[in-house]
Formats: C-alpha cells, sequence, structure tokens
C-alpha cells in the first residue's frame, strides 16, 4: 500500500502541483485517495494487483480459483474497503481480510500462484 501512495500522491502532484497540494484546506490531498483507489482497482483487473502488489511479489486471485476473471465491481469494493484501512487488520486464520472476503479474493505470492495454476 505505500507504494501505490506514493505513487498515487506523485500523479496528483504532476496535475495540481506542489503549491496547491501543500495549501490548507486544499482539495488536492484528498485526490490521491481517490487516485489510489482507481489506480489499485483498474491495475487488479487488469493485471492482477497494484503496483506495489506486483512490485512485491503478490497478486490477487479469485477465493473461486486463480483461473477465473476478477469482477471489477468486486474489486472496487474491495479497494474502498482497503483504503478505510480497518477491513485488511481484520481477518481470517487464512490470512483473507475483510475486504478479500467481500471481493471473494486472496492476495498469494507469485509461487503459490503458479502451484494452483498446476
Amino acid at each position: 500500500m505505500f507504494v501505490d501512495w506514493i505513487v498515487s500522491t506523485i500523479i496528483v502532484l504532476v496535475f495540481v502541483g506542489l503549491d496547491k497540494y501543500g495549501e490548507p484546506g486544499s482539495p488536492a490531498q484528498a485526490y490521491t485517495l481517490l487516485v489510489y483507489v482507481v489506480e489499485a482497482t483498474v491495475l487488479t483487473w487488469l493485471g492482477g494487483g497494484s503496483i506495489g502488489k506486483l512490485l512485491t511479489g503478490l497478486c490477487v486471485v479469485p477465493a473461486e480459483g486463480p483461473l477465473r476473471r476478477l469482477n471489477p465491481v468486486r474489486l472496487l469494493v474491495r479497494q474502498v474497503l482497503v483504503a478505510l484501512v480497518i477491513p485488511p487488520l481484520v481477518f481470517r486464520s487464512d490470512g483473507r481480510g475483510l475486504h478479500d472476503l467481500a471481493a471473494g479474493t486472496a492476495t498469494v505470492t507469485f509461487g503459490t500462484l503458479e502451484t494452483l495454476r498446476k
């Protein structure tokens, strides 16, 4: 999430500028959250993970099996829950947080994904 947040902040800074971003009461800081949710949703849908997930060797797969397609609406719900912070901190013994349970997804390593595909 840290990597994705940095990327989202840089994207917002490119569009609004450092001065506008740093102004007290500026809505520009809230844009970072919006960019984060959109970036993570779209890239997870198209590529299996956000920039941060893919760079750290993780990917998101459907809980029913890695050969199924990810649902973009469910991924949007998942990312909104991640942005709320608490759902990822509440998880089951298998490591799936409330955000993954709500979206029917699981986060796995690339190695685990290869094992599941065999």
